[in-house]
């Protein structure tokens, strides 16, 4: 990450990486805390919360992301769980968001999550519809977006895509990204001062370990493969 920082621009904004912990045991979670990793993604509510408040009790400071489809009915456990929910992707939900930080008396950050490939198997507003919903998610709803993202389609080249969510974020005025899969890191770094996010592995453990001295690690620990993935999200 810190080489295609360099090769494409020394001057674009940092990489933050956050770690998405989906699957991912409670007691397996400490060593990253321990290391001083504070920012983590989740996919489910209900994993989450049987985790999470826990390990809050000893690291305060972690800043939790949804980064899976939500459904209104758990809305009210991720306002209270969650700092920031990237996948809204309808007004209903955007609604019932608002109702809820309503109720709890707090705000949580979003992003509107974009099906930037018009894909039917994925979540997401169609892009032709993104920036007026971003409108109208602010205006009407009374939320704080605070960027877009997206996953392209897998099999083809990333880039237009990329290229196509820094131009939606440009006219929905919002300046943070979450976009890209494993592989295309680079692709998405070199979109320029945008914030962007990616899958990054299959990396062990040991030099996940020793990147945290160096950057703020997201790491994917699958439970399936027992290897450790990236997400990285650029602010």
């Amino acid at each position: 990450m810190l080489r295609a920082r360099k090769r494409f621009d020394t001057n674009l904004a940092p990489c933050e990486l956050i770690a998405v912990s989906k699957t991912v045991p409670g007691d397996a979670l400490e060593p990253f805390l321990v290391a001083g990793q504070r920012v983590f993604g989740e996919n489910r509510v209900q994993e989450a919360a049987e985790k999470w408040p826990r390990l809050r009790t000893r690291f305060p400071d972690v800043e939790l992301h949804l980064i899976g489809p939500l459904q209104t009915n758990k809305a009210r456990d991720a306002v209270a769980l969650f700092d920031c929910i990237q996948t809204v992707d309808r007004d209903k939900l955007a609604a019932t968001l608002r109702r809820e930080m309503d109720r709890a008396g707090r705000s949580v950050r979003c992003f509107v999550q974009v099906n930037i490939g018009d894909e039917t198997q994925k979540h997401g507003v169609d892009a032709a519809d993104s920036v007026g919903f971003v409108e109208r998610c602010r205006s009407h709803h009374g939320l704080e977006v605070a960027g877009l993202m997206c996953i392209p389609p897998e099999g083809v080249p990333p880039g237009p895509y990329f290229a196509s969510l820094v131009l939606l974020a440009t006219q929905a005025g919002v300046t943070q990204l979450s976009m890209g899969m494993s592989g295309d890191f680079e692709t998405a770094i070199s979109m320029g001062a945008y914030p962007c996010a990616g899958w990054v592995g299959p990396v062990r453990f040991p030099i996940a370990a020793a990147l945290m001295n160096q950057i703020r690690l997201t790491v994917w620990y699958s439970a399936n493969d027992m290897q450790l993935s990236m997400r990285l999200t650029r602010c």
